[in-house]
């Protein structure tokens, strides 16, 4: 026990005991070596918390001890376990034990307050909306229903205002508001009717219009019957109980009573779940899967969004073969990647995939509905796409981290946009799969690349995204090579020749794949060293690879070398070749050839002139005259 005396700064707080925090100090000397999300998880699965926390001048441990205090965590022990090197920084990995644990890598901390929080602009809506109740002596009753409920309770501000009426349509309440504001000299809003389409899900007919400069949608409660094979209901009205027992999950059951000003958890199950963190149906969830197969994605997305465990029962019906199939079969191609789409573009992209493998539903969702895959998939492979995943988005984090740390001298952006994340974490996904091919649907005899088809007939998603994922992939394996040139640190290749065929292979894979080309840099990384190796050490190399690669071609000057007006255009080249006229041959054999040529001298030459390259033309032209 001395040696815990000596280790660290422990305050026997609590419940944990002396023995239990000692131990767990012992175990995060290992913890401590291990990649940030290996040792987060360690920490979990210990009962605790691991911050990696650069070290700075005046670093004080109760800094985040009390930060943690402050979140309403009750912490009954800390350790400053060890200092390490990642990413060119050093690093503290802490571990903090706290009574009762949220893992701190989870998206937000749930509170579950019981009682709803109205901003100002909130209350004036719902008073406009009580106030034409009144106008009209109207015995409807005002629910906000779902998500607004949920991320209220949660303590997040929510924009999505979904209000239900137990005994009108949204279209009539509408117009009575219209009314109402007629009345009292207030200008009046535009209705729009959103129709109701079975076939995109959408089962109900959606008035919507502004009040108090906020879109309010209006809509009936309800209640709905399937029938077999379908995942189309037969809708009716509702009470407010079976409106909310047909919803997906218990924490989107909640409703907020306009006119009573309160929370209404009708499954009795809601509040309960969303402070416990778990995903659970209001309904049996195989009855709930089999009435709308789609619910399993929106469960995944939640769980991973906010970080939520599914509920048992929950995982044993979604992996059950009777509820794949109807998520197989009854589901549109394009509903399925529209959640896929969800789950890539919310913060947890890796945990949302993660569990989908787990629970067995990765072929049926990508892969189901494609033939003559060559070479055949294995059996892992869904787990195998998402390694790679997990691997590359661990490098993306942290070589983002440091980019934003590090200052750029050229202006170039250094933070990855929503749109450029969504790329890499598809491309990533589908990287193992990118030397395999199946039959393009509907086209016999053509074989064309397996992510494609994943991307344009599974997913339905734009066919641009096929296409940049496959530029992703091409670029990724050529900066492999590109990569080991760069990083060549032996005195004899530091001739000028060498240096330029740098800049001309590194210009031209640039000018190839464009913005994009820090993804593919990061998606690299993951082909250069083998998934299996899991120690610290491999994360710091991938991402220090790409943090010095990504500086030397900044220092080449090749930052947006696509966007460099060339020396010579194709008119001075032509001209040059003493040719009058153009064509498709012209083009072909002669003016791209020729193009590619001037390109790499000024790639090779970065500093020269109209007059050097030209003289450089004139001579290569003579040795070509000789020759020939």
């Amino acid at each position: 026990m001395a040696d815990m005396a000596t280790a660290g700064s422990f305050s026997r707080l609590g419940s944990l005991s002396t023995l239990r925090l000692w131990t767990l100090r012992r175990s995060l000397k290992v913890a401590a070596s291990t990649t940030p999300r290996v040792r987060r998880e360690f920490a979990r699965d210990q009962g605790a918390c691991a911050l990696d926390l650069p070290l700075r001048k005046g670093f004080s441990l109760r800094e985040p001890w009390q930060g943690l205090v402050g979140r309403g965590q009750r912490v009954v022990g800390f350790d400053a376990g060890r200092e390490t090197w990642e990413g060119g920084r050093l690093r503290r990995a802490l571990c903090v034990v706290m009574e009762n644990i949220m893992g701190l890598e989870e998206e937000e901390e749930v509170e579950g307050l019981d009682t709803v929080r109205l901003t100002e602009l909130e209350e004036k809506i719902f008073d406009v909306l009580i106030a034409t109740l009144k106008h009209f002596g109207l015995s409807t009753e005002l629910r906000v229903a779902g998500g607004w409920v949920r991320d209220k309770l949660l303590g997040k501000d929510s924009a999505d205002i979904d209000i239900a009426l137990d005994n009108m349509l949204g279209k009539d309440f509408c117009e009575k508001v219209n009314d109402y504001l007629k009345s009292i000299g207030e200008s009046t809003t535009g209705v729009g009717v959103i129709q109701s389409n079975p076939e995109q899900s959408k089962h109900l007919e959606t008035a919507t219009m502004k009040v108090k400069g906020v879109f309010v949608d209006f809509v009936n409660l309800r209640a709905e019957t399937y029938a077999n094979n379908s995942r189309i209901p037969t809708m009716e009205f509702g009470t407010a109980e079976q409106d909310a027992f047909r919803r997906d999950l218990t924490i989107n059951s909640l409703f907020y009573n306009i006119n009573k000003r309160s929370v209404e958890d009708l499954t009795s199950q809601g509040i309960k779940d969303l402070k416990a963190g778990i995903i659970r149906t209001p309904l049996p969830p195989k009855e709930t899967f089999l009435d709308d197969p789609l619910r399993v994605m929106r469960a995944v997305r939640f769980g991973a969004r906010f970080g939520f465990k599914l509920d048992d029962e929950l995982k044993k019906a979604a992996s059950c073969d009777e509820v794949k199939s109807a998520l197989g079969h009854k589901v549109s191609r394009e509903r399925i990647g529209k959640e896929i789409a969800l789950m890539l573009n919310g913060k947890k992209p890796n945990t949302a995939m993660r569990c989908l493998e787990q629970l067995q539903l990765f072929p049926v969702i990508f892969t189901s509905i494609l033939c003559n895959i060559k070479p055949p998939l294995e059996e892992n492979t869904g787990r195998l796409c998402v390694d790679y995943m997990e691997a590359a988005g661990d490098v993306f984090e942290a070589f983002e981290a440091e980019l934003e740390v590090v200052p750029s001298t050229v202006g170039a952006p250094r933070k990855f946009t929503g749109e450029e994340r969504r790329l890499f974490y598809l491309s990533s996904l589908l990287l193992p799969l990118r030397n395999v091919t199946a039959s393009n649907l509907g086209k016999k005899g053509v074989e064309v690349s397996i992510s494609e088809l994943i991307i344009k007939e599974s997913l339905k998603l734009k066919s641009d995204d096929a296409k940049k994922v496959l530029q992703l992939h091409s670029a990724a394996e050529q900066f492999v090579e590109l990569t080991e040139m760069l990083l060549v640190d032996a005195p004899e290749r530091t001739d000028e020749g060498f240096q330029s065929e740098k800049r001309v292979r590194a210009g031209l894979l640039l000018g190839e794949i464009k913005g994009m080309w820090r993804l593919a840099l990061v998606l690299s990384s993951v082909l250069s060293i083998p998934l299996d190796e899991t120690s610290s050490s491999h994360l710091t190399e991938r991402t220090n690879s790409c943090l010095i690669v990504e500086a030397t071609l900044l220092r080449l000057g090749l930052e947006k070398v696509w966007d460099k007006k060339p020396l010579f255009d194709g008119k001075k080249v032509m001209s040059l070749l003493g040719l009058t006229k153009g064509g498709p041959q012209v083009k072909e054999w002669i003016l791209d050839s020729q193009m590619t040529r001037f390109h790499k001298w000024e790639l090779a030459h970065p500093e020269g002139t109209e007059e050097q390259c030209l003289e450089w033309f004139q001579g290569e032209h003579v040795k070509r005259l000789k020759s020939s």
